[in-house]
């Protein structure tokens, strides 16, 4: 079992940003963190790894907002978003991929500790 380092101010959003959601899981040579980014160009999107916490950043603009809408119901939220995920394992960070393939972003980063 190991331990992850936790550190809460480390893993709060900005304040007002979005936080999308991730599914994290474990190959046997990487960990990999899938997040739906639909409609987010790649070029508005940033990783980092850094001690052992995975970062991904981004901006959802809309060129334009109808403010003469008459909304019954406004749930779209467009704007920067955020998250931070602890890694499970170790990892090598200078050496993760990044893709983006039907509105899902695709993480993968090499494991540390492979046994040879």
């Amino acid at each position: 079992m190991s331990l992850i380092r936790f550190s809460p101010f480390e893993m709060m959003p900005d304040p007002g940003a979005l936080i999308p959601p991730v599914d994290v899981y474990e190959t046997e040579t990487a960990v990999v963190v899938e997040s739906p980014v639909p409609g987010v160009e790649v070029d508005k999107i940033s990783v980092s790894v850094a001690d052992g916490v995975l970062t991904i950043r981004g901006e959802d603009e809309r060129s334009s907002e109808v403010d003469e809408k008459n909304y019954y119901r406004k749930e779209v939220r467009h704007g920067s978003f955020s998250r931070s995920v602890a890694l499970p394992v170790n990892v090598l960070g200078d050496k993760a991929e990044t893709s983006v393939e039907k509105g899902i972003l695709r993480i993968s980063i090499p494991k540390a500790d492979l046994k040879k």
